[in-house]
């Protein structure tokens, strides 16, 4: 069969178009896929896409000489914002959420408690926007049950999405836009049944002031926050529920609400034998009396329970403890009953969007105008 030189001529000029075509799906469909992989290895936190370990900065305005102040100038003594106190904190990446805000880790090497340990930070995107740039944000101190220590699972959005959680209650209305401070809650790993209580047992390291006086510390040093306890409060599940209860309860001069999920009542360590005076001292059962007896000003606490619906071993204590002392005097309780729901911090999250963090906003402040 032949074909004019016009036909021939023709049919090249079709092959070389198809060719070209198929060129540039196959060079486009590269680019996708390369965009793909990047995706899922930041993702996973590996390969070269991923920000894992990298210097972290939250736009810390660092003041001269350690004074609190900023890039404004020297700090009001009237203003209601702290500006940041400094040091600035060495912040490391741990993941990076898909709003591109970031959850980032320090080693604090604690003052006054003399523990060394690690903590997360996030802050909200809110946190950046320049209609914000000026106020001062809320803290939650967000504390894991279990053994709490090497890690905070808190801090791990991929699985709870706490800090994910915190940015949608906030778009809705629910919630405050939380800075969370996440610190690892015990000083080794469980053995052996031991545990701390977040407390200052005689002879074991601090961890009542590492958790009141030390992470606060490290969150004024790097962040924009408020100055009065109004804009602090803690969360947590199991022990740590204790342990942020137990703060509040003892120290409501600079902590105004906590989420006390699936929580301990009582301090049970092992480690309190022989230090009965000192365990008393610890004892919410014991704190929440001698609050509602000296029923100062000033002094109220909010106090958002939490249990799931399963939780047979927790129910009875935590009605009890309601029961006797919650709506008297400055003492504030709210209880979320979570249907279904077990001994977890999935269910608790569950119950914080149900009810329990937009309450607990609804007595805090923030963000707050100089």
């Amino acid at each position: 069969m032949t074909y004019s030189p016009h036909g021939a001529y023709q049919s090249q000029g079709h092959q070389r178009a198809s060719r070209a075509k198929r060129w540039t799906i196959i060079v486009a469909s590269i680019a996708v896929v390369g965009l793909i992989t990047a995706g899922i290895m930041n993702y996973f936190k590996f390969g070269p896409f991923s920000d894992k370990g990298k210097p972290v900065s939250f736009g810390q305005d660092q003041p001269g000489g350690g004074q609190a102040g900023g890039a404004n100038g020297p700090q009001k003594a009237d203003s209601k914002v702290l500006m940041p106190t400094g040091p600035k904190a060495e912040f490391k990446n741990t993941s990076t959420l898909s709003d591109g805000t970031q959850v980032a880790v320090t080693t604090l090497d604690g003052k006054k408690s003399g523990f060394k340990g690690k903590v997360w930070v996030w802050a909200p995107k809110a946190y950046n926007d320049p209609k914000f740039k000026d106020h001062g944000f809320p803290v939650l101190v967000a504390l894991p049950g279990g053994p709490g220590f090497p890690n905070n699972y808190w801090m791990d959005d991929g699985g709870l999405h706490l800090e994910s959680s915190v940015t949608k209650w906030y778009n809705e209305g629910k919630g405050k836009p939380f800075i969370l401070a996440m610190p690892v809650l015990n000083p080794k790993p469980d053995d052996g049944g031991l545990y701390w209580d977040g407390s200052d047992i005689p002879g074991q390291p601090k961890m009542g002031t590492w958790l009141t006086e030390d992470v606060p510390d490290l969150v004024k040093a790097n962040f924009r926050t408020v100055k009065s306890r109004d804009g602090w409060a803690f969360m947590g599940s199991s022990s740590g529920a204790f342990s942020g209860l137990k703060a509040v309860l003892k120290h409501p001069d600079k902590f105004k609400a906590v989420i006390a999920s699936g929580p301990d009542i009582v301090p049970d360590s092992p480690l309190w034998k022989g230090h009965e005076k000192e365990k008393a001292e610890n004892n919410p059962e014991v704190l929440a009396k001698n609050l509602i007896a000296a029923n100062k000003p000033g002094t109220d606490v909010y106090l958002a329970f939490q249990y799931g619906t399963k939780e047979a071993s927790v129910i009875p204590h935590v009605d009890r403890f309601i029961a006797t002392y919650g709506n008297k005097g400055p003492i504030h309780t709210r209880l979320q009953k979570i249907e279904g729901g077990k001994h977890n911090a999935k269910t608790y999250i569950q119950g914080m969007n149900d009810g329990s963090m937009q309450w607990i906003s609804e007595h805090m402040v923030g963000p707050v105008a100089p």
